[in-house]
């Protein structure tokens, strides 16, 4: 299993941006596909979106599509996720997690390590 250590959340206003990291510990992050996760208060966790090992494929649901990014920086092992025109129904606790073999990676049941979250909160 990998360590993972989110940052970056924070308070944005709606239209605006934010870029949350996921640092990851290990010789092995190359090897791991990697994901966010948020969950909002009074509601069920939901994929956001998730990024594969290699060859590198991403997959994004689609209440974020053409507006969040995922990428991932072998070398630093991080993962990112980019996220621009920010809508109040973005607000939510954003986790990071990490999965390794086969699998649906669009499934929360695949990863089997999880950062803590870091929040975030777009104000209208």
């Amino acid at each position: 299993q990998v360590q993972l250590v989110e940052s970056g959340g924070g308070l944005a206003q709606a239209g605006g941006s934010l870029r949350l990291s996921c640092a990851a510990s290990g010789r092995t992050f190359r090897w791991y596909s990697m994901a966010w996760f948020r969950q909002a208060p009074g509601k069920e966790r939901e994929f956001v979106a998730a990024i594969s090992s290699t060859p590198i494929n991403t997959d994004y649901a689609d209440s974020v599509k053409g507006r969040f990014t995922i990428s991932r920086d072998n070398a630093v092992n991080t993962v990112y996720l980019q996220m621009n025109s920010l809508k109040p129904d973005d607000t939510a606790v954003y986790r990071c997690a990490a999965g390794i073999g086969a699998g649906n990676r669009i499934r929360a049941d695949f990863y089997g390590s999880w950062g803590q979250g870091t929040q975030v909160t777009v104000s209208s």
